[in-house]
């Protein structure tokens, strides 16, 4: 599993937000990491006390307002969700020294240098991509619109800098403020110019409500790009056991470990690349489960989930105490 995993250490923590912590992690022979561009995460691989293993997926900063990093660094931030989860153990653990392992940058939600004007949409955490995004577009002296929602100005991590790097072209929503719960975005869309791009990273039923405002107003589909978190872990989480049905072997999936992660560090051979239930290598067949089936993949059809014969093993579950593989 560790193979093109390098070896970083903690050299730095801040908090951002109350529930939001920035991590600076150094590459720990001194060498430079791999390069990256805006919109680029990578996986974060822990073993815990326990020996569990968790590997979790965080976009990649690149810098702050216009300075990046040193090339043997990464930045990333980290919002802490339940206090036995992954991001939990991260909050109560990364301090400087800490030692763990990161992938090579993914590419999932590249920003196109090609784009005559770009909008940038951020909710919550997933202002982290677009923090990066917007750190480009500045650069290059790119045209740009950007709009960061979240609850209070407080709970927005990076919200000063966006600001402040972004000027007169950016502006934050508060949803918890009066008669403001929700961002208008079939109205920011109409504001658009024909040449405009939008690029959106935060929750679901924002990225859905993206898409569809695009869709109604007639946008040729490219027009979007978007970033959503498929595999958010849930505080009913349990640990339960897989059964593979060509050998026979039993391996427990720990609460806070993947089917995947569980198999690959058992020695079993299965195929995965995104890890984020979304590039379809690696749905198993299954045989039989006591529980049902926690489908948390983006891959799958509506039909395909209902029927219940696959499973994502990157990001679903069950909620249930045994689980048959055909593999």
């Amino acid at each position: 599993m560790s193979s093109g995993y390098r070896e970083v250490h903690v050299v730095e923590v801040r908090d951002l937000t109350p529930r939001i912590r920035q991590y600076l992690l150094r590459a720990t022979d001194g060498l430079a990491m791999p390069t990256f561009g805006p919109g680029a995460h990578v996986e974060v691989m822990i073993s815990t006390h326990e020996g569990e293993l968790i590997v979790r997926h965080y976009s990649l900063i690149g810098g702050e307002g216009l300075t990046d990093d040193d090339p043997d660094t990464y930045r990333i931030a980290v919002q802490r969700e339940d206090r036995k989860r992954g991001s939990a153990y991260i909050h109560e653990h990364f301090q400087p020294g800490f030692t763990l392992k990161v992938s090579r940058p993914k590419q999932n939600f590249a920003l196109d240098h090609r784009d005559r004007r770009s909008l940038l949409i951020a909710g919550g955490i997933g202002v982290t991509p677009i923090y990066a995004m917007l750190r480009s577009l500045k650069r290059r002296g790119r045209p740009f619109e950007l709009v960061y929602s979240g609850r209070s100005r407080d709970q927005m991590a990076f919200a000063d800098e966006i600001l402040a790097l972004a000027g007169e072209n950016g502006a934050l929503h508060l949803s918890g403020e009066p008669a403001r719960d929700h961002l208008d975005v079939r109205a920011l869309l109409e504001t658009q110019s024909a040449d405009t791009t939008v690029y959106v990273c935060g929750p679901a039923p924002m990225i859905t409500a993206v898409h569809a405002a695009a869709s109604d107003l007639g946008w040729a589909e490219g027009r979007v790009r978007s970033e959503r978190f498929t595999a958010a872990p849930s505080t009913d989480d349990q640990a339960f056991e897989v059964v593979l049905r060509q050998t026979g072997r039993t391996i427990r999936i720990g609460r806070d470990t993947s089917i995947l992660d569980a198999l690959t560090k058992a020695g079993v051979p299965v195929l995965s690349d995104c890890r984020r239930g979304e590039c379809g290598l690696c749905p198993l067949p299954v045989v039989e489960t006591d529980g049902p089936i926690q489908h948390r993949d983006s891959y799958l059809s509506e039909d395909e989930r209902a029927a219940g014969d696959n499973l994502c093993i990157c990001v679903s579950r069950i909620a249930g105490q045994r689980l048959v593989l055909d593999a």
